[in-house]
């Protein structure tokens, strides 16, 4: 199917998967797997039976070496496939160039479907665009809320890093804070980079932002130690991801500092932080629900023709607040992987 044809196709679907992708945000929240047990039945295209014939899906990420948010992704991606019927294919890598040839492979594998990310979605412009010319749908999830549709994807399952960003620093308002610093794991990251310029917007104090390799962590560690020396304003540190927040916690010991840490994100190790104090609050943006209905979406896609969203709004999944008030809820879930 030629990318005209596709458009075509796009504009005439009858089908919204507003209320299939209720449901089936409901099963991906309800239980510690996300899945459900593959019903025997018709032979219909509904959601929660895997009746439907065998189908690929690529799942394309940008995650980096040790990333542990991207193993909650992957999972969520695991439970749909599971369920639907589906081989899935993971592929990953942080660097832009290397993330276009991993998606590339999976046209060449002729795959019947395609989740990526968009953290630098300039440099996965072109071969989007080959996939399409293959007849390839393409979904996107987490990163690339503002250019999935200019980009020609079905739908996008992710959070409005900007809307985060800004709830951010309201919050930081709320708890008294004055001085931030920032910290960004991967320069360039659109993602990120809207992160602290949501937190900028909102924040009424002063906000700093310093840029760290994110694969390296003891240089994270000692880049933020030294940040912290340099000045003993700060009393908010705000890291990216969950993997970074323990560590800005030890800089601060290390800097014999004052300031406290915040984070975007969650995994099982930061709810127990939270719990103990370490960390004041975290935005939960619900990775393995993006995972999941990534892959859901795909498959309703391919077997009943639906768009979430319609294929014009994307479906949100976050910004979450998750802090003592409400960590107790969530651990029980994060101690699963699953959160």
């Amino acid at each position: 199917m030629d990318r005209s044809s596709h458009n075509r196709s796009r504009r005439i679907a009858p089908f919204v998967a507003i209320a299939a992708a209720a449901a089936l945000t409901l099963a991906g929240c309800s239980s510690g797997s996300g899945g459900k047990k593959s019903e025997e039945g018709g032979d219909d295209a509904s959601a929660g039976k895997a009746s439907t014939p065998r189908m690929k899906v690529a799942l394309v990420t940008h995650q980096a070496p040790g990333d542990t948010f991207w193993d909650i992704v992957r999972k969520g991606a695991e439970a749909a496939a599971a369920k639907d019927n589906v081989d899935l294919v993971y592929s990953a890598d942080p660097n832009a160039g290397n993330q276009a040839n991993l998606v590339q492979n999976a046209i060449d594998q002729k795959v019947d479907g395609i989740a990526v990310t968009l953290a630098k979605p300039d440099a996965l412009k072109d071969v989007i665009n080959k996939a399409s010319a293959a007849g390839i749908p393409v979904v996107g999830l987490n990163s690339g809320l503002s250019d999935w549709k200019g980009l020609g994807l079905l739908e996008f399952f992710g959070q409005d890093e900007s809307v985060a960003g800004e709830a951010f620093g309201k919050k930081l308002n709320e708890v008294g804070a004055k001085s931030t610093l920032c910290v960004v794991h991967e320069q360039g990251n659109v993602g990120l980079t809207q992160r602290c310029d949501g937190v900028k917007k909102t924040f009424e104090g002063k906000t700093q932002v310093v840029n760290v390799n994110g694969t390296d962590m003891p240089s994270v560690k000692s880049t933020v130690t030294a940040k912290l020396k340099q000045d003993s304003s700060i009393d908010y540190v705000v890291t990216l991801g969950a993997p970074f927040a323990p560590t800005a916690v030890q800089s601060v010991g290390d800097a014999g500092s004052k300031a406290k840490v915040a984070t975007f994100d969650l995994n099982k190790d930061l709810t127990k932080a939270i719990q103990a104090g370490d960390i004041e609050f975290a935005v939960d943006q619900q990775p393995y629900l993006q995972g999941y209905l990534a892959v859901d979406g795909l498959w309703l896609y391919k077997n009943n023709g639906n768009y979430s969203g319609g294929g014009e709004q994307p479906v949100l999944t976050g910004p979450a607040f998750v802090d003592k008030s409400n960590v107790d809820a969530v651990s029980e879930y994060a101690a699963k992987g699953t959160r």
